[in-house]
């Protein structure tokens, strides 16, 4: 799909205020303890605290921050792993969680997710021709006497020799485990990819070579994915648009050439320094001040305000929206308002 389609195309995925708490409540020793005067209390999590995202067809979103902040927790709620606490998922126009029967079925296969560690996510006592075809045969995707056919032909489309249909994970190595992971992925032929650090746990070469074959089965199959990574230098080279996400939330949302030459929001630039560069001459390695702050109690609010150099006092007291800025680029940064 061309960029002028997608611009005029409906979302295949929107996101709409989706929040996602993880709540321990206390338990029985910690009643008894607070008995004594213990004070311990439910503690709650907020893994995500409220996005909204439109996902174009055939788009390539990055969606990028330091660990913790959510992203990969934000993948499992697209992917329909993780129900989240409030907000709406809409699939194709519709909510995901008021889909039933063949539209339930659709969603379920069409959105799929490849995984970070391509061994703990590969099944050790199963060969490669059962974990890529047992599911699309059980959806009635491939007949059993067909299975391996079609196997074979995802193996192919991945770059793996079909031959090796029979061995287990650990009989290969990491970029051809991950290319397992993509094929089981293909099989159940999706719409929409979740690609969650696919590529962070493999050597640069072998980065560079999965990178490529996203690139090449996007345009194939015209796939569009949503890709998590932490890393904004491989972001760059798949992604249409970026989303840098900070403690649950979207702080900025921008085309991808937008976000390294035009960054906006504190956070962006600052990730932005941590880059290698190869331009010639000194350049001092500046690292984000201060640490990620918690989840089960984040600051009031801008949550970047406590590692801000242009941190005010209002950005203690009010946290900001994230609101268009420029034609196609969102930011959420009092800074806007004083510019």
């Amino acid at each position: 799909m061309s960029t002028a389609q997608r611009d005029t195309a409906a979302p295949i995925l929107s996101l709409r205020q989706v929040e996602l708490r993880f709540v321990q409540h206390v338990d029985l020793a910690g009643r008894i303890a607070n008995l004594l005067g213990a004070g311990l209390k439910t503690q709650v999590v907020h893994a995500v605290a409220g996005v909204d995202l439109d996902v174009m067809p055939g788009e390539v979103i990055g969606i990028v921050g330091e660990s913790g902040c959510g992203k990969s927790t934000l993948g499992r709620i697209v992917s329909g792993i993780l129900p989240p606490t409030s907000g709406e998922v809409r699939y194709r126009g519709k909510p995901a969680r008021e889909l039933a029967g063949a539209e339930r079925r659709a969603y379920e296969l069409g959105v799929q997710m490849i995984f970070q560690d391509p061994y703990a996510s590969l099944n050790p006592r199963m060969r490669v021709r059962e974990i890529i075809g047992e599911a699309p045969v059980a959806h009635g995707l491939a007949r059993t006497r067909d299975k391996a056919e079609y196997v074979a032909g995802l193996m192919r489309q991945v770059g793996l020799d079909p031959s090796f249909s029979q061995r287990y994970p650990h009989q290969f190595s990491g970029g051809q485990r991950q290319r397992i992971g993509i094929a089981r992925a293909l099989a159940l032929k999706p719409s929409v990819i979740v690609c969650d650090e696919a590529v962070a746990a493999l050597d640069v070469s072998i980065q560079a070579q999965v990178l490529n074959l996203f690139e090449q089965l996007r345009a194939e199959l015209d796939l569009t994915y949503l890709f998590i990574s932490h890393n904004l230098s491989v972001v760059s080279h798949i992604s249409d648009r970026v989303a840098i996400m900070y403690l649950g939330r979207v702080v900025e949302l921008a085309p991808t050439d937008t976000v390294f030459r035009h960054a906006n929001h504190p956070y962006t630039q600052a990730l932005l320094k941590e880059l290698p560069t190869l331009r010639p001459g000194r350049r001092t390695y500046q690292p984000i001040k201060g640490e990620l702050p918690s989840p089960l109690d984040p600051p009031t609010g801008c949550a970047f305000h406590p590692r801000c150099p242009h941190a005010m006092p209002r950005c203690k007291a009010e946290r900001p929206l994230l609101r268009e800025i420029a034609p196609g680029q969102l930011s959420a940064c009092h800074l806007n308002d004083t510019a």
